[in-house]
């Protein structure tokens, strides 16, 4: 507990047994000359009403002040002055104590839910030791490391910036970011995040990231811009409290004010004898006005329901899931269709040459070599997979030639010019698109990469991409958690993607498709879930790569792999799996399926016992203790429900 929470408990504490003390007192007749003159107790009940209350009147006075008189507080405060008014002063009293030790419950509850969100402020880095060009180290803040500065990261220490390591080997603990409790190995040319911790040896790091853009400072955003955007439940409830509170104020003040009058006229003309008014005396009506005021107090919706969700994405945050609102919870509850990328979401992303195919009459050094030339500066994972093929054969110092040009068809390959030659490297659209006859047969799992020099065709190459070890287990759980059909898209050839599909069992694969393609089959697919333009289910798209981007945006869900990841997909993302699992995807599923659970058991709860109890009590079969029950009961009943998010499952 915080220091506020702790004092906040102990001013509950003491007027609990205050109030605990004077029943006693009341009932047991301890001091015979209060029970003779019952108002002499109205003063000694005023002490703890108001040691735990004041704060509560004081909002009241507040609203009212303000313009903006109907909440919790309004209703507490009329219901209890109410109280008092009918002489009910125990009662009175038992509504703000108990209502308090609702909100003291809350708030503890809150600090729960938050714990594993605020864990994130921890991995936020305090200084940054930067080896200058004599040789010495200065210790700076975070915010100063510029890019291509080298850090000295002790044991212990937290990464403050994104960055590549230059020299060292060690453990390091990712547990903060990405929920797994095994330290990583780091050796020279690693990637390295920010917020880790450096588990034994000396790591010097050159930063690739400023503070601000590296990956801690991207985390504590998106967690800060969480709470901002409410889920589709949570709105309603904000707006259902909105006009709910003045109604229920009107209506209590209706009890208490329209059957009085009704009972008053009829004594008048004569309809009812007079023994009737003695019968049901003003004060009686007044009584049940503020038990309904109690009961209709909305504290089990209005707490409840943001604190399920909330909790939600503190589960989901424990275990390197960042969730960017509590909407996208909902709709990840709620999915149909789940769209993934292949290339480094269902597959590794490591290409290897598997295999080198030249025509007859050319080697396989020159057909390797021609297309290393073509390659030679390219970034894509084929072009990295073959100038690394290239590097590994006896001609890895042989320095290579530089095209003169090179243009990019996407989708299609590489033209090049080398010494007056045109030079193509690329699928088999490109090969057509010159008119050249090239080999056909494919390996299993392999892309294609045909070579050809001006009309002449020099071979292929077999590239392999491996399938990640937990995909198809991923692919199973997501089915189990309800989503009725998995469509993988893909830029590959047809045959590899085929291939590939049926190994991991997806129900649909969509080959060689253009970024923009890609786009346009999850538009389609989106448009399939929607009957008579309403929408029950939803789509979900998993990507990790920059040309994701525009269908994580596109998506009803957006879920970026962000271990490997690019800055655009996890921006364009609404949940951000940080250590590229796809076990996290069903569990992230998993968990937004047991909150909306949990909250639509709370709303239901709540408005049953509500709704029953202030039946009763406008009938006058309910007292005030069955409104404090109502009210604070159901409200701590919700809470711990809401709670059971916090346990890991």
């Amino acid at each position: 507990m915080s220091e506020k929470l702790k004092k906040e408990r102990n001013r509950v504490a003491v007027s609990v047994a205050f109030f605990l003390l004077l029943i006693l007192v009341e009932k047991v007749k301890l001091i015979p000359v209060l029970n003779e003159h019952p108002l002499l107790f109205l003063p000694l009940y005023l002490i703890p009403y108001f040691i735990s209350g004041s704060n509560v009147v004081r909002e009241c006075l507040l609203g009212i002040k303000n313009r903006r008189p109907f909440d919790e507080a309004l209703l507490m405060t009329v219901a209890t002055v109410g109280a008092f008014f009918a002489g009910e002063f125990a009662e009175a009293v038992a509504v703000m104590v108990f209502y308090q030790v609702g909100e003291l419950f809350q708030s503890y509850a809150v600090g729960r839910s938050r714990a594993s969100i605020k864990e994130l402020m921890d991995i936020v880095p305090e200084y940054a030791n930067v080896e200058r060009e004599d040789g010495s180290i200065e210790t700076v803040d975070p915010d100063e490391v510029k890019i291509g500065d080298i850090l000295l990261i002790k044991a212990g220490e937290k990464v403050p910036v994104d960055g590549i390591v230059r020299s060292g080997e060690s453990m390091v603990n990712t547990a903060a970011l990405t929920g797994e409790s095994v330290p990583r190995s780091v050796f020279p040319g690693d990637t390295i995040i920010s917020g880790c911790i450096n588990g034994e040896g000396l790591l010097r790091v050159e930063a690739t990231k400023c503070f601000e853009d590296s990956t801690v400072s991207k985390i504590l955003e998106l967690v800060e811009e969480a709470s901002e955007k409410k889920s589709k439940t949570e709105n309603f409830i904000t707006r259902f409290a909105r006009i709910y509170t003045p109604i229920v104020v009107f209506a209590a003040l209706a009890l208490a004010i329209i059957p009085n009058l009704g009972l008053l006229f009829g004594v008048v003309i004569g309809v009812f004898p007079p023994v009737v008014w003695k019968m049901h005396p003003p004060i009686t009506w007044l009584y049940r006005a503020c038990t309904f005021l109690v009961v209709s107090c909305p504290c089990a919706l209005v707490i409840s329901v943001p604190l399920s969700f909330f909790g939600g994405i503190g589960a989901a945050s424990r275990e390197g899931i960042l969730v960017k609102g509590s909407n996208y919870l909902e709709l990840v509850s709620k999915l149909s269709i789940l769209v993934t990328d292949k290339t480094g979401t269902l597959t590794k992303g490591n290409f290897v040459v598997k295999s080198l195919c030249p025509e007859e009459g050319i080697s396989e050094d020159v057909l390797l070599n021609t297309a290393a030339i073509v390659e030679n500066g390219s970034t894509h994972p084929i072009a990295q997979s073959i100038l690394q093929a290239y590097k590994e054969r006896w001609f890895g110092d042989q320095e290579l030639l530089t095209p003169e040009e090179i243009v990019n068809r996407s989708g299609k390959g590489l033209i090049a010019r080398v010494q007056s030659s045109r030079v193509l490297v690329g699928n088999e659209k490109l090969m057509e698109e010159f008119g050249i006859a090239y080999q056909t047969g494919e390996q299993n799992c392999a892309t294609v990469c045909h070579v050809a020099v001006d009309s002449s065709y020099l071979g292929k190459i077999y590239i392999a991409d491996e399938i990640k070890e937990n995909s198809h287990e991923a692919i199973m759980k997501m089915k189990e958690e309800g989503v009725k059909e998995i469509v993988m898209l893909t830029g590959d050839s047809r045959p590899v993607a085929e291939e590939v599909g049926e190994i991991l069992g997806v129900d649909r694969v969509y080959s060689e498709l253009l970024p923009a393609n890609k786009v346009e089959k999850v538009e389609e697919l989106l448009r399939g879930l929607k009957k008579d333009g309403k929408q029950s289910s939803y789509l979900a798209f998993v990507g990790d790569g920059i040309n994701d981007a525009p269908v994580l945006s596109r998506s009803d869900v957006g879920i970026a792999m962000g271990g490997m990841g690019s800055d655009a997909a996890i921006e364009a993302a609404d949940i951000v799996i940080m250590d590229d699992d796809l076990l996290k995807i069903p569990r992230v599923i998993s968990i937004g399926r047991r909150t909306v659970r949990i909250a639509t058991q709370n709303i239901a709860f709540a408005l049953g016992v509500k709704i029953l109890v202030l039946l009763l009590s406008a009938f006058g079969f309910a007292n005030m203790w069955a409104a404090v029950f109502a009210d604070v009961g159901v409200t701590v009943i919700c809470i711990v429900n809401a709670m059971r998010l916090l346990k890991r499952s």
